[in-house]
């Protein structure tokens, strides 16, 4: 690309979404430079409270990573993670009831979040155009003096001052300073929504023995309406198992080892409760708590500064409970390079944002949508078309724990390969009437 033969682009956060929007600018800029708040060879980063419990990485952000770091997945296995394939290694439970298992053809890698961003984290270090500066905050965007155009940003500390940049991408998280930024510079303030699920996780690792997951890597035990907590338990690298139980609308679970073992119990299948039982505790519980998905919506906005884009958490932060999160922050990505190929100048905000929407954002954000109102008391408005959805997509998932193909279709939409309007076409509604016709009553 002409535009950024020599230029500089500028990565605010060194989380999955940062390192993969480093990844593919590094395709087009000559120098790309990540600053990240946190000190960049902390195991447990100070701005990522969640990284010590379950996390998933979909199929669809496997594949992705696979893209931008060919042999990735190959390399998280050889340093101690476990390879699966998602219909037949992994066991996911619905209502009480296992999906039916079978070969799928897609596998993905499962291990602790902070054992791949460590080594998503090497991979793009070893890129001779970018630099990660850890340990350094951003206290600032630098403006030009009509306030149009970033042009940088502003460091803090002993080693502050201005860092230059023909474009900088804020993929700080949730807590993203842009929208005051924005707003203090005259751009107005972007729309945000906010749908309240108020959901509590607790997390403790344990070492339990291989042949208790029966040949799985992990175990999903999944919530619904009429069980509304759920769990994961992971096998990752080492010996090691990462238990995580969540309840939803204020549901927690408590991080003493009796109630903890009790809320697993509870669950609307005893797979997790299990394997507590015959496991060695290696750490307390630790507790997180997850407001509300949040959803800011840049593309709406009547005035957006040139040189300046916002990537991953920062533009929308999903429910943590159907493990999205860092395949959609590959999505968005994908997303970005995309925009980046199609562009002949420095890409215009307006249609980089629209781009992320119809590519990534909407679809994901629809999806957790529906998922979140299906429980009566999360707020939020329900149209009959919604409602109608809601019955027929839970009508399919109960249908899937009695036939392999229609199992096959619900882990292409929970690894966001599809969306979820695919269990809505009038064959899988056919497939769903006649296997549940065959079940007794």
């Amino acid at each position: 690309m002409k535009f950024c033969a020599e230029g500089h682009a500028v990565v605010v956060g060194a989380g999955p979404a940062g390192l993969f929007a480093a990844r593919v600018l590094a395709d087009v800029f000559e120098r790309v430079t990540v600053v990240e708040r946190d000190g960049t060879g902390d195991e447990q980063r100070r701005g990522v409270p969640q990284s010590g419990h379950a996390h998933d990485f979909l199929i669809r952000g496997h594949q992705i990573a696979e893209e931008l770091f060919p042999g990735l997945g190959d390399e998280l296995v050889a340093g101690g993670a476990h390879a699966g394939d998602i219909g037949r290694d992994m066991r996911w439970v619905i209502a009480g009831r296992p999906l039916v298992k079978g070969d799928s053809g897609l596998s993905t890698v499962v291990s602790s979040r902070t054992f791949r961003e460590r080594h998503l984290r090497a991979r793009v270090e070893e890129l001779p155009r970018v630099t990660v500066l850890g340990g350094q905050d951003v206290e600032g965007l630098s403006f030009s003096e009509d306030g149009s155009v970033v042009d940088g940003v502003l460091l803090a500390g002993d080693k502050g001052g201005k860092l230059a940049a023909d474009l900088v991408v804020d993929a700080s998280g949730r807590g993203s300073r842009t929208p005051v930024w924005l707003e203090e510079h005259g751009h107005g303030r972007v729309e945000e929504e906010k749908l309240k699920v108020d959901v509590g996780y607790a997390t403790r690792i344990v070492r339990a023995p291989a042949d208790v997951f029966a040949g799985d890597v992990c175990v999903n035990v999944l919530a619904s309406p009429d069980s509304p907590r759920g769990g994961a338990c992971q096998r990752v690298e080492g010996d090691r198992v990462v238990v995580t139980l969540y309840g939803v609308l204020g549901d927690h679970p408590p991080v003493d080892p009796e109630g903890f073992n009790a809320f697993a119990k509870s669950l609307a299948a005893p797979d997790i409760h299990e394997i507590l039982e015959v496991s060695e505790p290696l750490s307390a519980a630790r507790r997180y708590r997850f407001p509300a998905a949040l959803r800011r919506r840049y593309e709406s906005m009547d005035s957006f500064p040139r040189g300046l884009l916002v990537l991953g958490d920062a533009v929308c932060s999903l429910n943590p409970r159907y493990g999205q999160g860092m395949a959609f922050a590959a999505m968005q990505a994908s997303a970005l390079s995309d925009h980046l190929r199609a562009e002949e100048q420095l890409p215009e905000p307006d249609v980089y944002f629209r781009r992320l929407a119809e590519q990534a954002v909407d679809p994901v954000w629809g999806m957790t949508l529906l998922g979140d109102l299906s429980f009566p008391g999360v707020q939020g408005e329900r149209t009959p078309e919604m409602l109608e959805a809601l019955e027929l997509v839970g009508r399919t998932q109960f249908a899937a724990t009695f036939d392999g193909q229609l199992a096959l279709s619900c882990l292409r939409v929970f690894g966001l390969l599809d969306p979820p309007t695919v269990l809505l076409d009038p064959a899988i509604q056919e497939r769903v009437h006649k296997t549940l016709s065959r079940q007794p009553a």
